[in-house]
């Protein structure tokens, strides 16, 4: 199976890099609805010119319209789909399922991958994705080789994974943090990464959660999915031309290039990982520094007058750009090299292997022998990578047109479609048939600087007449200056409405039965019990079955674990279940129940929500990180019933990292909590069964909010921490009063755009 080599295409320029460079495909964002959002991304008249040019080398382009939407947004959602359409865009990736839906029920010519953001992390998952349409899945970066290949499996389903790049220490689309902390949602591609930030706390003062690059190098070869991906649309022409170089070369047999790989880090590099790929990887994470560091070139042997000296590894030379690990401080130390020395004597530049001594800025960090020294910026590297490039304008994408063209004695006319015009003279019978048809030819196959390519051109001249190659000249220009190309304009399919409650009812959520032993079931209409493969219908007797729904997690590396569970609810006849990731319609036979989908699935528009009713979901909770305008919006008039969550200490991100300080060899695998501290905000981060989950320890409350919202249920969560029969009881009365408890999280519910 020949594999796709995807590059990444933050602009043209890194497109033309990629495509020079050996990419078989190219995927890139546009201005709005891409999860990139602070790339510079691609407007109309690069996306066409672009595409042209990648369909005329035989490449394909796939269009990012990978965040969530609000309702307001769909008529945007249209423009940006119509411009992919007339773009003849391969195909889009997609997160939000209200844009799969306008995608598949209005633009079928368009192909749909589901963006890594769904969080596609197990082969029920990419069962049920496939059944909405999606031809691929974009797998969850955290897989392990052999989960990899599960999914690769499924017949007719093409497969996408990561192979090099940033990495997040969450699973892509199940981060919330920079939303709820910063206002800024990186499900739609505004993300601040505030886990690159510092924390200090119980695991002392370091980066916990900042990730180093992806970099499989050689093992993905071993890879059996249709599509190697290349992280990178924020990164430079440069960086793309580099790295899909160096995969190039592998997967063209000709192995990791060292001196390729040399290159890539001069150019931008966090320390390399495999992340998960070969299993648990405790090693994922750059504690003591972040972003670029660069090539490392030695350690600093001494500290001499004006600066420093050390035996290089590799190659440096004036006005490079050097770096150095200072304790203390978030960064390397950078400069320019200004001044080097090899021996007695100044030089421009000195060879691996030289012993150097190296002029300093005059205010540099206290430096001491040890440090680690990076080459981070190459003259040399920075002019190895040019690449050829059409001229602006030379391609772009044209409609097909056929011309029918009729000569008589009086008249010439040409017509198009609808649009038809003529020159009316006298025309003499021809010396010569043949040669009148190849003018004819000639002329109208001419469509230079329009948007148009001659497909057929049906001649009639029943009586061989000569007809003048300028008005043939004339006449087609008259023509092809008439037709209008019929752009499509999508719609949005329709939705249907119904009306809320009048007074919506409460629910309670928990993971912990215990904690409701003081509560008053008889007031709220449901009970959701979020289980562990442990559970079993004896736990919950107390709850008639009318009143309970069961609730799966949203990430589950192994489904296998919850069957006997979720075998033993079915067969006692629990009807009422709760999904947080698409592998819960795969998982249950999803026809014979009443399924909800829980926050995770993203309700931001009523696109995704009737998309939601037609998979079989007969509620939805509305997302947490939206807008009170927003949400007031989609409650007024659903397709299904609504839930608002107004309570819950929501995960800022579920991650398959691990903070531990042990191997994973001695590790009990049971429940661990961190305090972590961040800006003057206090987080705590909780270990169990090789997961990490981090919460604010302010939790999210809408109580005030709540009476504005026309929800047909208000839900209270008691999720992740230990409560207590009393607090749930006191939280509980105050949230039913609509009154906020103590110090809380107002996430975006005020704000007026995320």
């Amino acid at each position: 199976m020949k594999q796709e080599l995807l590059a990444p295409a933050g602009d043209i320029e890194a497109g033309y890099a990629a495509l020079y460079y050996g990419a078989d495909a190219v995927y890139l964002g546009l201005q709005k609805f891409s999860a990139r959002a602070t790339a510079s991304n691609f407007d109309e008249k690069n996306l066409d010119e672009f595409t042209a040019y990648a369909h005329h080398l035989g490449r394909k382009v796939y269009a990012a319209v990978n965040t969530v939407l609000q309702k307001k947004e769909l008529p945007e959602l249209l423009e940006t789909l119509d411009i992919c359409s007339r773009c003849r865009v391969d195909a889009v990736i997609i997160q939000d399922l209200g844009v799969a839906r306008v995608v598949r029920e209005s633009y079928p010519e368009l192909e749909m991958h589901a963006s890594t953001q769904m969080a596609v992390h197990n082969k029920e998952g990419a069962l049920a994705l496939q059944k909405l349409g999606f031809s691929r899945v974009v797998l969850a970066r955290e897989l392990t080789l052999p989960e990899i290949k599960e999914i690769a499996s499924v017949p007719g389903l093409e497969t996408e994974a990561f192979i090099h790049g940033a990495l997040c220490y969450s699973y892509s689309g199940l981060c919330q943090f920079s939303s709820l902390e910063n206002g800024r949602s990186a499900n739609r591609g505004k993300c601040l990464y505030p886990c690159r930030a510092c924390f200090t706390g119980d695991l002392g003062s370091k980066h916990v959660f900042s990730m180093k690059d992806m970099a499989l190098k050689s093992d993905v070869l071993k890879m059996p999915v249709t599509s190697l991906k290349i992280e990178g649309r924020k990164k430079s022409a440069l960086y793309v031309a580099a790295v899909t170089d160096y995969y190039r070369r592998i997967l063209d047999g000709k192995g990791a290039d060292v001196v390729c790989e040399e290159n890539i880090r001069q150019i931008f590099s966090r320390p390399w990982c495999k992340f998960h790929f070969n299993g648990k990887n405790k090693d994922i994470t750059d504690a003591d520094f972040v972003g670029h560091r660069g090539l490392p070139i030695g350690k600093i042997e001494k500290i001499v007058k004006n600066g420093l000296s050390l035996r290089i590894s590799h190659k440096i030379s004036r006005f490079d750009g050097l770096q150095i690990d200072v304790p203390g401080s978030e960064k390397p130390y950078g400069f320019s090299l200004q001044k080097l020395k090899v021996g007695d004597k100044t030089v421009i530049s000195a060879e691996k292997g030289d012993y150097v001594e190296i002029e300093m800025p005059e205010k540099h960090p206290y430096l001491k022998p040890g440090l680690n020294v990076y080459l981070a910026s190459s003259s040399a590297v920075k002019g190895a990578y040019d690449y050829l490039k059409p001229k602006p304008g030379e391609y772009r994408n044209l409609t097909d047109i056929d011309v029918r063209v009729e000569i008589n004695e009086d008249e010439i006319t040409a017509e198009a479609g609808k649009v038809r015009v003529g020159i009316k003279d006298s025309f003499a019978p021809a010396q010569d048939v043949k040669k009148t048809e190849e003018a004819i030819k000639l002329a109208f196959g001419k469509t230079g600087g329009t948007p148009f390519k001659l497909q057929r051109l049906d001649i009639h001249n029943r009586k061989n007449l000569f007809v003048p190659v300028s008005q043939l000249n004339n006449l087609r220009r008259d023509l092809y200056a008439r037709i209008k190309p019929e752009y499509k304009h999508g719609t949005l399919p329709q939705v249907t409405e119904i009306k809320p409650a009048t007074f919506p009812q409460w629910i309670v959520k928990t993971d912990d039965l215990t904690c409701l032993s003081k509560l008053d079931l008889s007031r709220f209409s449901e009970v959701v019990y979020l289980i562990d493969p442990l559970a079993k219908p004896e736990d919950v007797s107390f709850i008639s079955k009318d009143k309970l729904r069961i609730s799966l997690p949203a990430v589950c590396r192994k489904p296998k674990v919850y069957a006997k569970s979720v075998q033993k609810f079915l067969s006692s006849g629990y009807t009422k279940w709760e999904i947080a990731n698409y592998w819960g319609l795969e998982f249950l036979p999803s026809d014979k129940l009443d399924i909800s989908f829980d926050t995770p699935l993203y309700m931001f528009n009523p696109e995704a929500m009737q998309e939601a009713s037609a998979m079989g979901a007969k509620s939805v909770a509305l997302a947490l990180e939206d807008t009170l305008e927003n949400i007031k919006d989609l409650a007024q008039n659903p397709p299904l019933k609504t839930t608002f969550v107004v309570y819950q200490n929501a995960p800022l991100f579920i991650s398959a990292g691990c903070i531990r300080d042990n191997d994973c060899n001695h590790c009990s695998g049971g429940e661990k909590r961190y305090e972590l501290y961040k800006d003057g905000h206090k987080y705590e981060a909780v270990s169990k069964n090789c997961q990490i989950m981090v919460f604010d320890r302010r939790p999210l409350c809408f109580a005030k909010e709540a009476p504005d919202v026309r929800a047909d249920f208000y839900r209270m969560d008691f999720l992740y921490r230990k409560y207590t029969p009393e607090e749930v009881s006191e939280i509980a009365g105050k949230l039913m009063d609509f009154t906020d408890v103590g110090n809380v999280n107002k996430g975006n519910i005020n704000s007026r755009k995320i």
